[in-house]
């Protein structure tokens, strides 16, 4: 017969092992995500993905200008997620209390091209397209509230071709928008985000270079909770995909730079 101590260990190992183990129920209900118009071919293979992983969660999606999206949400827009092209509009949310401050991170880092679909116009000189008198019409995002936009403005100071610019200017809402001009043949060339050139309906129309990132600040792509969203298990949820290796794949894939996991 085992020690009297020796029985009461292998008494209470049996125990253990037979109180099952309480894992958390994963997140039900709805999910509302507000993205910024560079998101809008990624956030398709990212909602689907995320779905895989959360079937249980129903999710609505709506693109546009990182301060449109702001001022929607400030006006009572149902969002629990903003994922923002900037950290400052993010920032500006959370400032104002419409959002949860430590929710705040970064989960891309976004990169800017300038693409044409005319066969003949060479763009692998910013400068040389900018004051190309052939190039009438250049589209850029709204440097107001398109964070990319904002960066071509910059670029272009940078490069001295700003005035040059300034008279064939076709501004869009967002940076969609503005993709959506050079993809008709509306403008010459224009200012638009790599995510969008590779994604699977643009990425075989026209030709592209990608603007040197020294000319610009960092494009870090922000996301985070609304005060509505902060009280939402699957708005965590979504969080916590974007830095797992799922998003990761499909971000790289969309040409965006990815933070190491915290």
């Amino acid at each position: 017969m085992p020690p009297r101590g020796l029985s009461l260990l292998l008494a209470l190992a049996c125990a253990v092992q037979a109180v099952p183990a309480i894992a958390a129920d994963p997140p039900q209900g709805t999910l509302s995500i507000a993205a910024a118009a560079n998101l809008v071919y990624a956030l398709d293979a990212l909602d689907a993905e995320f779905g895989k992983a959360q079937p249980g969660v129903k999710l609505t999606s709506a693109t546009g200008a990182s301060g449109s999206l702001v001022a929607q949400i400030r006006n009572g827009a149902p969002y629990d997620v903003f994922l923002s092209a900037d950290l400052d509009f993010p920032r500006a949310l959370i400032a104002s209390g419409h959002a949860d401050g430590g929710s705040l991170s970064t989960f891309a880092v976004g990169r800017l091209v300038l693409w044409t679909t005319r066969a003949g116009l060479d763009v692998s000189d910013v400068a040389a397209v900018v004051r190309n008198p052939a190039v009438a019409k250049l589209a850029i995002g709204n440097t107001s509230s398109a964070p990319y936009g904002r960066a071509a403005k910059e670029a272009m100071e940078r490069l001295g071709v700003w005035s040059n610019a300034q008279p064939k200017l076709v501004v869009g809402e967002n940076i969609s928008q503005a993709a959506q001009f050079v993809e008709t043949g509306n403008a010459d060339a224009g200012f638009v985000a790599m995510s969008l050139v590779l994604s699977p309906r643009l990425k075989e129309k026209g030709h592209w270079t990608e603007v040197p990132r020294a000319l610009y600040g960092s494009l870090d792509q922000g996301a985070v909770l609304t005060v509505r969203g902060a009280g939402n298990p699957a708005a965590r949820a979504y969080l916590a995909f974007l830095r797992g290796p799922a998003a990761a794949r499909v971000l790289a894939a969309y040409g965006y730079g990815v933070p190491a996991a915290p």
